[in-house]
């Protein structure tokens, strides 16, 4: 995949991401299908289509998993929800409203924006979703 910009991937794909980071290792494509609500069919095409990315390697009959590359991107894409809900909860939103705002709205915000973000509130390392790490706000 090309540098990372933020702005590759469709929201749903996005929760695709995120979800197979969460869960670690081979997932089954029925635990994704559920987990997402979306037909057994509407989560092979997406598979496919981040397969062809490089970001998931689907082994069929089996499962999905993140590549390197995918596994670093699902990272940005966790990082980015992150840092837009704690800078929302600083402009009183309560913590469940802040993540469910951010979730809506996380996929057209760019890489750029984010480190500018996260530069701007001193590289935070917790969120009110979880922990922040630093390789996707410009530091290390």
């Amino acid at each position: 995949m090309q540098e990372i910009t933020g702005l590759e991937l469709s929201p749903k794909k996005v929760e695709y991401l995120k979800f197979l980071f969460k869960k670690g290792g081979l997932v089954r494509t029925t635990d994704i299908s559920t987990q997402l609500k979306v037909d057994p069919s509407t989560s092979t095409k997406a598979i496919s289509d981040l397969a062809e990315t490089g970001l998931v390697e689907h082994i069929p009959y089996r499962g999905v998993r993140l590549t390197e590359a995918g596994q670093s991107y699902a990272e940005f894409l966790i990082n980015r929800h992150n840092i837009l809900s704690l800078m929302l909860s600083h402009y009183g939103l309560s913590p469940e409203e802040a993540c469910g705002e951010a979730s809506r709205f996380e996929s057209l915000v760019s890489k750029t924006a984010v480190d500018k973000i996260c530069t701007s509130m001193g590289h935070p390392m917790t969120s009110v979703c979880g922990k922040i790490r630093h390789v996707s706000c410009g530091i290390s």
